[in-house]
């Protein structure tokens, strides 16, 4: 089957499944739901619009570079109370995030030309995209050409072989041992709570089953 891929390489991001009121979580990698999120975005799709589209397709996560867990602390005032009895004079958050962090993610469908339509709306999206919050913008590109990006390879495959920015130090024709995070159809393995279920307005998310594997990556020769 054929695989989408995209880069998600920034200063800051962010991917949380978990966060409630004043804690704000991220993941160690991209959960589902926040490529499917970034995907209706490009697209151009309210928060009320139908993702099944994108939820059916299989997800797949290369971590090309794990990056720092860091959390910074936001406050807002006057703010209205639960319970509506009054206001608070602030409140405090704590917002969690990966800094320097790099991945590669995939996504697995039938319909290559589905798989296209998604490409090109990454290339040209409708909606400036982020990875995660709104002040985290990607650091680059998330997709290049075409023939590059949309490849015809399930989705191990596709992740193993795409190349791997260099860093300082690799020796030419390196490779380098690259942690993936698959979903399988098996109910063992590791469990996430990003499986979009519902419309991102009514925020349903349910469990997926994903597996572990470390692989060499091929490292990409500079021109």
């Amino acid at each position: 089957m054929p695989t989408l891929l995209i880069t998600l390489d920034a200063p800051m991001q962010s991917w949380g499944t978990r966060s409630r009121f004043d804690q704000r979580d991220t993941e160690l990698e991209p959960s589902k739901s926040g490529v499917i999120g970034l995907l209706a975005a490009a697209l151009g799709r309210p928060r009320e619009a139908d993702v099944d589209d994108l939820a059916t397709l299989r997800f797949g996560v290369r971590v090309d570079r794990a990056g720092t867990l860091a959390k910074d602390f936001h406050t807002a005032q006057n703010i209205l109370k639960a319970d509506a009895s009054g206001r608070q004079d602030t409140a405090v958050t704590e917002r969690h995030y990966l800094a320097e962090a790099a991945f590669t993610a995939g996504l697995e469908g039938s319909d290559r030309q589905f798989l296209g339509h998604l490409h090109a709306a990454l290339q040209a999206p409708h909606w400036p995209l982020f990875l995660g919050r709104r002040s985290f913008p990607p650091g680059l590109p998330l997709v290049g050409d075409v023939e590059r990006y949309v490849v015809d390879s399930p989705l191990m495959e596709a992740l193993t072989t795409f190349p791997l920015r260099p860093l300082h130090g690799d020796a030419p024709s390196a490779a380098r041992a690259c942690v993936l995070w698959l979903e399988h159809d098996a109910p063992t393995g590791h469990v996430r709570h990003d499986q979009p279920i519902d419309d991102f307005r009514r925020r349903g998310f349910g469990l997926r089953h994903v597996r572990r594997e470390v692989c060499d990556v091929p490292v990409e020769v500079a021109a």
